[in-house]
């Protein structure tokens, strides 16, 4: 079965690639998309019948050179399930979304094969997220992790008529490069130390590395720190972290169904995947965690106010997205990766139901992504309208204050943002999150009032002819507005909720039980216990078990249990003024916005620019890279090689081929002549160097 889920993808992509011609390209669209919604359903079979115990199953066998064996294996715990259903589930949604949403694209001719590859590259980049996901060992992970690489440059790139699209492809390439790199490194470095890249082997070993000092960059580093952070650099990359973050924007570029897939719960998130999945060697690097903590709750502070002024709706979702894995990131840094992993899937299910439908929405504008020429479309597009205020909903966190009954979002971000009060004291992370909070409310309300609300703006045309997206656009939507609405409350007892239930969802072993029974109560509100009961493995060479590890002295959960009751509100208090800022600014007063944009004109420059970002990164990489690039041409290979070098090789070759032409002249005594010439130097020769005795 599991084996299945994996390869589905593969031979969907494979037959929809190369098969087309024999199949057609409706035979394609069905393959892929039909293979897609069986490794969708096994998934869910795994992940609602598999026990949390670890499992190996071996596939081939691949690089075998001494102590390196990078066999490719299935390793199925609590966190590849949960990764399984996430990719999956959105995978197999965008296929069938894509049916409508691609029927009559304005960006292809009639006749050409655009739709065929179009699923074939979203089958192939499922493929490789899949192998990524469950991976047993860091080689096969990287080669997943750099087949999702590919498979977003050809997609992000598919309108590769557009400039713009080939610019993005490369941006986003590029810049995760940067970041893979840093990975590569630490894969390197773990197996110069532990003479194994195998998780199981790597994981006994974290508490050797935090005692080991690594000569790198000439001084001494603490070996789990160094490692750890560059793991990170690598999940900074694909998981769009500030500094590495300017490709997510501009992958936009891809068709919407695209932004979905990988912009909402598959690529974006591998590297929080990679955080949790590396928890044995992270929880004895606490530097490093201290920075993935900063550079997550900065991450998320700084995309939410780009969000505020962007006017594209699919810009918008797209900071959104990167204020949000900030979020995940904040809770693997503080340690309680269960909560990480509890945002990841609850927000896998709203900002998917909210890309598609931004793409409802810009098919039925005619492909306007202005939001400021849209308008009055709730009763255009209902369906689309009450899908896309679920998915509001549900990312600006409503729901009940201090109980566990709300929309996804509000469950699996108060529970981070609980964990960043504990983990940091009530400080910096935490300030950040809730001001986030805030400007997510704003920024989110502001998309649906500009866009289902007021009068239509515009072009009058286009809105007289608005339409309802097909049967094929809207049933993706509905299926991802369950997940919206009842994930959150389904699944909050295993990943935050008491600790028999966390311990028995990821098959944490327990060793410090008899100590927390004789210790604490149960906890307040969300039903807490004391951290130690997490504590998953010793540290005496064995395997942590379970799919996540918590140290022994991770008391984060607990104390984020036992919260004050102010900082349990405070999420919902900063939801709340972000939505009546926005009723105020857009339903109320709709001449405030350009009003306070005149009067902040500075600060509005900065914030719409995106913290100029890009124009830093173009003077101090771009254009000395281009300059270079200059250099090279016109005085390397310009002056260097077709000026001096060939200048010479014309002059000197010549020559020579006119004195061996002349050698062949076609007399039998010129050559009897260089024989007798050749005898007597091979005489010569010899007599002088003593080989005639």
């Amino acid at each position: 079965m599991e084996k299945i889920i994996l390869f589905a993808p593969l031979v969907g992509s494979l037959i929809g690639g190369f098969g087309w011609r024999y199949i057609g390209e409706k035979g394609a669209q069905y393959v892929t998309t039909g293979l897609l919604f069986l490794s969708c359903l096994l998934s869910w079979v795994v992940f609602l019948t598999h026990g949390p115990e670890t499992q190996h199953i071996h596939i081939l066998d691949f690089i075998q050179s001494g102590t390196l064996d990078t066999a490719w294996s299935i390793r199925l715990d609590r966190l590849t399930s949960i990764m399984l259903i996430v990719v999956t589930t959105v995978s197999a949604l965008v296929h069938l979304y894509s049916f409508g949403y691609m029927a009559h694209d304005e960006n292809w001719k009639e006749g050409e094969s655009y739709k065929a590859r179009f699923f074939a590259y979203l089958s192939f980049f499922t493929f490789a997220m899949l192998a990524l996901v469950t991976a047993d060992n860091l080689v096969q992970m990287f080669f997943g992790w750099e087949g999702v690489g590919v498979a977003s440059y050809l997609l992000i790139g598919f309108y590769y008529k557009k400039p713009s699209a080939n610019a993005a492809a490369i941006k986003a390439f590029v810049v995760n490069r940067v970041g893979d790199f840093g990975f590569a490194l630490g894969i390197f470095g773990l197996f110069y130390l532990t003479d194994t890249i195998n998780f199981d082997d790597i994981f006994a070993a974290g508490p050797a590395l935090a005692e080991t000092q690594l000569h790198f960059l000439w001084t001494e580093w603490n070996a789990a720190n160094l490692l750890a952070f560059l793991l990170f650099i690598g999940a900074m990359g694909k998981s769009a972290q500030l500094f590495l973050h300017t490709w997510l924007p501009d992958a936009m570029e891809g068709p919407t169904p695209v932004s979905a897939l990988i912009h909402a719960a598959t690529m974006v998130t591998a590297g929080v995947f990679l955080v949790c999945r590396m928890s044995p060697v992270l929880e004895y690097a606490p530097e490093a965690m201290a920075f993935v903590t900063f550079l997550g709750a900065t991450t998320a502070f700084v995309a939410a106010t780009i969000g505020l002024v962007q006017n594209d709706i699919k810009r918008v979702i797209a900071y959104s997205t990167m204020s949000q894995l900030g979020y995940m990131f904040v809770a693997a840094g503080v340690g309680v990766y269960s909560a990480a992993m509890f945002h990841l899937l609850t927000h896998a299910f709203f900002k998917a139901m909210l890309f598609l439908g931004a793409g409802s929405v810009i098919h039925a504008m005619h492909h306007e992504q202005d939001m400021r020429n849209y308008g009055g479309l709730r009763k255009k597009i209902p369906y689309t309208y009450w899908a896309m205020m679920i998915g509001t909903l549900a990312i600006t966190g409503v729901g009940i204050p201090l109980t566990t009954i709300g929309f996804a979002g509000f469950l699996s971000k108060d529970a981070i943002i609980e964990s960043a009060w504990a983990g940091t004291g009530g400080g910096y992370a935490f300030w950040m999150l809730v001001i986030a909070a805030l400007f997510t409310s704003f920024y989110s309300w502001r998309l649906m009032f500009l866009t289902f609300f007021g009068e239509a703006r515009g072009n009058k045309h286009t809105h007289d002819h608005a339409h309802e997206s097909p049967t094929v656009m809207l049933v993706p939507l509905g299926v991802l507005a369950l997940g919206a609405v009842f994930s959150g409350m389904v699944w909050y007892g295993g990943f935050f909720g008491k600790h028999e239930q966390v311990n028995a969802f990821f098959g944490i072993e327990a060793h410090h039980a008899a100590e927390a029974d004789s210790g604490q109560g149960e906890g307040t509100d969300h039903g807490a216990a004391p951290a130690d009961d997490h504590a998953a493995a010793d540290t005496h060479g064995m395997a942590p078990q379970g799919a996540i590890f918590m140290a022994p002295d991770n008391h984060v959960m607990d104390e984020a249990h036992h919260a004050p009751k102010w900082v349990k509100v405070s999420p919902f208090v900063a939801m709340v003024i972000g939505f009546l800022t926005a009723v105020w600014f857009y339903i109320w007063n709709p001449a405030m916005p350009k009003k306070l944009a005149e009067v902040q004109r500075p600060l509005y420059l900065f914030l719409l620019n995106k913290w100029y970002f890009d124009e830093i990164y173009d003077v101090i990489f771009v254009r000395p890279a281009r300059a270079i690039g200059r250099f090279l041409w016109k005085r390397g290979d310009g002056m260097v090689i077709d000026g001096a070098l060939n200048g010479v090789a014309m002059g000197i070759i010549p020559f020579f081929t006119r004195l061996a032409g002349r050698a062949q002249s076609g007399y039998i005594f010129t050559y009897a002549f260089a024989m007798v010439i050749g005898i007597v130097v091979l005489i010569t020769w010899m007599t002088l160097s003593g080989g005639a005795h």
